[in-house]
């Protein structure tokens, strides 16, 4: 009998959390870090949110609570909803989590069946990929080109789509690249996903950067096209629009009363509920009008930075970067770098079974960080399927600009280090 179940080890993880203890043991040996890995706005909770939490708590607003989600809660994402993209929601079709992630993982759990097929963007966020395998369902990577500012086409949606297919995730604004779909791009892929899809078909639509958009564009959702609304779930959250990470509020809209409710069972069984004083915070967020300038305020404040640093990225040797036009990551390609440094060239001659556990860009990552004293993640970090020859790196710019510009001009210096980079790969001080 083995100690552990053999599903166990099909789950991923996600290496933003990896790579910390490596920036622990750097910055005990050596000094500080400039972390530009951070998945998290920089500012503050807006004032009059924690003023609610604060309040909430004093009114001992802290028991248990609706499973579904409190319903003054629920009603405000119904209305937001409703509002932002043109439908008509019930609050019963509302679910609320503890954070953005569960419903991620929970969605395969509900709708996959072994050997159902998943479409997920990749470069994406890392827990698309990560519990495909742990259901036993068929990964399906749908693959972001860098000449389209990570976007995909419906033709290339078109291609991966086949009777096993069950889920369908989008995300935009996107983690890593700051990619948007434009809506004439979501027309074309709700047209082919109507075409080609059973009405069984569910499409994951994660907007949590929704509000975090640049050069004035504006967020649409494919639920809010002619018969997608039945096929969709919306999911999004207050960690990244009101820098409120570790009030851990996400939520998810069904298409079904029915559907929200098996998903309810499920926050019985692994959750009880969720916080409700940041609840009612969260409740407040969304019908305060101190939230929109709050939140202004900090998407001008990434666009700023964005700017500048896409524009010292750019002027780099060995790298190119797309513009994003949404959330606060930069997602360069550094090629050059990897090939000016011997990086390609040594990674070709690791085993197998090393290059497993790295790439020329990760390479990259752990000598930036280990001899230059600044952390970012590689790709392999957003979806390892098919990412071999794919040579990029992303950058948080959630960090005052001063810390940015520390940050790029460590890059710089190691991008052009090759004594360093020959020592590195000589004592290679990450395995150790």
């Amino acid at each position: 009998m083995n100690l552990y179940a053999d599903r166990t080890f099909r789950i991923d993880t996600e290496n933003a959390f990896k790579i910390g203890t490596h920036v622990a043991g750097v910055e005990q040996k050596f000094g500080d870090v400039v972390k530009l890995t951070l998945g998290e706005p920089d500012f503050p909770v807006p004032i009059h949110i924690k003023d609610e939490i604060k309040r909430q708590l004093d009114l001992d607003n802290t028991h248990y609570c609706d499973p579904k989600g409190v319903l003054s809660l629920r009603q405000a994402i119904a209305h937001q909803v409703s509002a932002t993209r043109g439908l008509d929601v019930n609050p019963e079709r509302v679910v609320v989590f503890p954070g953005g992630k569960p419903p991620i993982g929970f969605v395969q759990q509900v709708y996959c069946n072994p050997g159902n097929e998943v479409i997920y963007p990749s470069p994406g966020f890392p827990i698309y990929e990560s519990f495909i395998s742990y259901v036993d369902g068929v990964p399906v990577p749908l693959h972001l080109d860098e000449s389209s500012n990570f976007t995909f086409s419906s033709d290339q949606l078109s291609q991966l789509i086949s009777p096993s297919t069950k889920l369908i995730y989008l995300n935009s604004p996107s983690n890593p690249t700051g990619g948007v779909v434009s809506p004439e791009q979501l027309e074309a892929i709700a047209a082919t996903i109507l075409d080609q899809c059973p009405a069984e078909v569910r499409v994951y639509s994660d907007e949590i950067y929704e509000n975090i958009m640049f050069d004035n564009n504006k967020h649409h959702s494919i639920a809010s096209l002619p018969g997608m609304e039945s096929r969709t779930i919306i999911a999004s959250g207050f960690s990244k629009t009101y820098s409120w990470t570790g009030g851990r509020i996400g939520y998810a809209v069904f298409p079904t009363e029915s559907e929200a409710d098996v998903f309810k069972n499920l926050n019985i069984n692994y959750f009880s509920c969720v916080t409700p004083y940041n609840q009612e915070a969260a409740r407040l967020a969304l019908e305060s009008p101190l939230s929109v300038p709050a939140v202004s305020k900090m998407v001008s404040t990434f666009q700023e930075r964005r700017d500048v640093i896409w524009e010292r990225l750019n002027r780099m040797d060995g790298i190119t970067c797309q513009k994003p036009l949404g959330a606060f990551y930069l997602f360069p390609n550094i090629s050059g770098i990897c090939e000016n440094l011997g990086l390609i060239d040594y990674y070709q001659g690791m085993s197998a079974a090393d290059k497993e556990l790295t790439s020329p860009a990760g390479l990259f990552q752990m000598f930036a960080l280990y001899c230059h004293r600044v952390a970012v993640m590689d790709r392999k970090s957003f979806g390892r399927l098919g990412s071999e020859g794919q040579h990029y790196i992303r950058l948080s710019i959630a960090s005052d600009l001063a810390v940015l510009e520390d940050g790029i001009a460590r890059l710089n210096d190691a991008a052009q280090d090759n004594e360093g980079i020959n020592h590195f790969l000589d004592t290679r001080p990450d395995l150790q």
